[in-house]
């Protein structure tokens, strides 16, 4: 079952943080979420699963920034979720999706336990201005049946912000692990 978004704020502070928090962002079974200043982009021109990408990180200026159809632009959320006792999950708005843009490629299921931003896998069918502050996504939570171990990962867990893939780390062990 889904949470009702009456669920979400009576959980919220405890099983659901979300911070900032501001009640106008709760819909009736979700909450949307903001788009962070910082994007990045890969500068390989091959990624390869196994090697550590390259990043280059910008800002978004406040006159917005022009995505282009093809590119694969990570972004992340301005808030900070923990979730305990439910599994999140992550979806684009219908007004984002209306406009062409996607939000995730395949990452929009959370494990329970996860504690930390969302990183957005953003694209676009046609070139698309996009601002900081904008709700570009929608968070929201489904009941877990049965016993659960809670996602403990150090992949992504805690993170402090915008993730590229580390994939590479279960690829190439010989790799440092140290980059949070």
């Amino acid at each position: 079952m889904i949470l009702s978004g009456e669920e979400i704020r009576k959980h919220q502070g405890d099983l659901i943080k979300i911070e900032p928090w501001s009640s106008d962002r709760l819909n009736p079974n979700s909450y949307n979420l903001t788009l962070h200043e910082e994007l990045a982009v890969y500068t390989d021109e091959t990624l390869d699963m196994a090697r550590k990408p390259t990043l280059e990180t910008f800002r978004i200026p406040e006159e917005g920034y022009l995505l282009q159809p093809g590119r694969l632009y990570l972004g992340r959320t301005v808030e900070y979720t923990e979730t305990h006792g439910f599994v999140p999950m992550l979806e684009g708005r219908s007004s984002i999706g209306r406009l062409g843009m996607f939000v995730h490629v395949t990452a929009g299921f959370g494990d329970v336990g996860f504690c930390g931003y969302w990183t957005l896998e953003i694209s676009t069918i046609h070139p698309i201005r996009i601002y900081a502050g904008v709700e570009i996504c929608q968070v929201f939570y489904h009941t877990i049946q049965g016993s659960y171990s809670p996602y403990k990962s150090g992949k992504y867990q805690n993170n402090k912000g915008l993730q590229p893939s580390l994939l590479y780390r279960e690829l190439s062990p010989q790799e440092p692990q140290a980059e949070k």
